[in-house]
């Protein structure tokens, strides 16, 4: 390990070049995360010549890691590679498209202490939709992506008819996000913008104008209006945040949010009627809980399509489109889902399901986390002239998305995105954190409602398993006892028994529901 983290970096004059050069650029701001990525692929080809320029970050221990670079030594490995990785950064991702490459980029994010804003994900979000980079945002796209650059380099280089328009955009473009995010996030001086020498209204219009010749939406193609419902209560910040990341969708179609607020007093200045991304204020009139805002939402639309969005997820810019286009290329299908990326505590954890279709009988056996609701996209006549809304019997609205689910598949199979769409934050200020009685009624009564689950041991051991864990962290031994034998009567591999019996015997559930939780798991 020593050797390969002091290994130097090879001149641009030596004959030996790197196959993959990644550059992370020079802020202050640890991005450990592509280095690990890197260093993973690294380790399942060793037969490649990896560079890490890694700045502030971890030093690579496979791929070959030097701090920094002079520009041009930079440059020079970069002409020569194969492949060209970087961070969201508006300089290095100009730099190497002026090396010949249309550069694979995976941008900083504010929520893991990459960087201080959101800016690289805009701004490399934007670029993408122009076809300059090529994004990602997980380990596995980055593989991917890796494998295809390597495998057709072609697709992966600059062309001379390209031009040079979006590489001046971008410098004007990085310099004004530079200004904006100077020191702790001053906002730059008339004086500053003029000095570089575009507009501010300008930049985004530069930066998302497309390739000549890029591939755009089919001729015809008729986008419907969506409708998304986001519930929320006592959490501006983290609402703020999901309103934009909706209103940044790639979405060619009208997006019209409803807030509805339960339990809060709502807040009107929230409230767009211009443009392509209205958004409304409501307060729910329904059952208070989750169950009662989503409904107040639903029956507050006219628009056939319904999203879900929880207060404090994010959408990431393609999600919408992706699903869309599967309801229109599919008239019958009613529930359309896609993968997550969890994250908590700084530490992110991709789920997605490989299937692309989910069954009645596959709920019964297995939650699907990664169905999860800020996924779903709805036919909203499914709900209302269909299985009904989302219900408001359940105990405390805990679990309702479940509930939801099991009925839309009984009417058929739920389709699912096998791609990351949504960024879920796990907190300790999620609605059900420590409401350990409310868990366990609901979860007994879901068990009440479907008697199905005794048809399939491993689904009902589960959800057992998940009221004994409740029981025991609500203090409840006894109880926790019941149905800790309860489901090793009905299977005695499941894991849950055994940590419900840990906490029976004194482990705090913090320990446990947060070891899990690194893992983008659940109890």
């Amino acid at each position: 390990m020593t050797e390969q983290t002091t290994r130097p970096a090879p001149r641009p004059d030596d004959s030996d070049h790197p196959d993959i050069v990644v550059s992370i650029g020079t802020d202050h701001h640890a991005f450990d995360r592509l280095v690990r990525w890197v260093d993973d692929y690294a380790r399942l080809h060793r037969d490649l010549r990896v560079l890490v320029q890694h700045g502030h970050s971890s030093t690579p221990t496979v791929a070959s890691g030097t701090p920094f670079l002079p520009g041009e030594d930079l440059g020079g490995h970069m002409r020569a590679a194969r492949v060209v990785v970087t961070h969201g950064g508006p300089g290095t991702i100009v730099q190497a498209r002026q090396a010949g490459h249309l550069p694979i980029v995976v941008p900083r994010d504010p929520e893991l202490g990459e960087h201080v804003d959101d800016h690289q994900l805009l701004f490399v979000s934007r670029l993408e939709q122009a076809g300059r980079v090529r994004s990602c945002s997980t380990s596995q796209q980055l593989t991917a992506l890796l494998d295809k650059a390597l495998a057709s380099p072609e697709d992966f280089r600059t062309h001379p008819d390209d031009g040079d328009g979006a590489v001046r955009a971008a410098l004007r473009a990085g310099a004004l996000i530079d200004l904006v995010t100077r020191g702790s996030g001053t906002v730059p001086s008339e004086d500053d913008v003029r000095s570089t020498g575009i507009r501010q209204d300008a930049v985004a219009d530069a930066v998302t104008r497309p390739a000549e010749g890029a591939e755009g939406d089919a001729e015809g193609t008729e986008w419907p209006e969506v409708t998304v419902v986001v519930p929320t209560r006592d959490r501006p910040e983290l609402l703020r945040r999901t309103l934009r990341a909706i209103a940044e969708q790639d979405y060619p179609g009208t997006i019209t949010t409803i807030v509805v607020f339960d339990n809060d007093q709502p807040d009107p200045s929230l409230a767009r009627a211009d443009g392509a991304r209205p958004v409304r204020v409501v307060t729910n009139t329904l059952t208070p809980g989750l169950a009662g805002a989503r409904n107040t939402g639903v029956l507050a639309t006219h628009t056939d399509l319904v999203a879900f969005c929880d207060d404090d997820d994010t959408w990431m810019p393609g999600k919408l489109r992706a699903q869309v286009r599967v309801m229109l290329e599919e008239p019958g299908t009613d529930l359309v889902c896609c993968g997550i990326t969890v994250v908590y505590d700084k530490v992110e954890a991709v789920r997605t399901l490989e299937r692309t279709s989910v069954t009645f009988g596959d709920l019964l056996g297995s939650r699907l986390t990664e169905l999860h609701p800020s996924t779903f996209l709805i036919r909203r006549r499914a709900m209302i002239d269909g299985c009904g809304t989302v219900s408001e019997e359940i105990p405390g609205s805990y679990a309702e998305d479940y509930e939801l689910l099991l009925r839309l598949a009984r009417r058929g199979p739920i389709r699912n995105i096998p791609e990351t769409g949504v960024r879920v934050l796990w907190h300790r200020r999620s609605h059900f954190s420590g409401r350990w009685r409310t868990i366990s009624t609901a979860l007994r009564w879901l068990l009440e409602r479907y008697p199905e689950f005794r048809l399939v041991p491993r689904g009902y051991a589960r959800v057992a398993g998940q009221i004994a864990f409740a029981e025991a962290s609500a203090g409840r031994r006894r109880d926790a006892l019941r149905w800790i034998r309860t489901t090793l009567r009905a299977r005695p591999a499941e894991g849950r028994a055994y940590l419900a019996l840990l906490v029976v015997l004194g482990v705090p559930p913090g320990w446990i529901t947060r070891a899990l939780h690194l893992r983008g798991k659940g109890v």
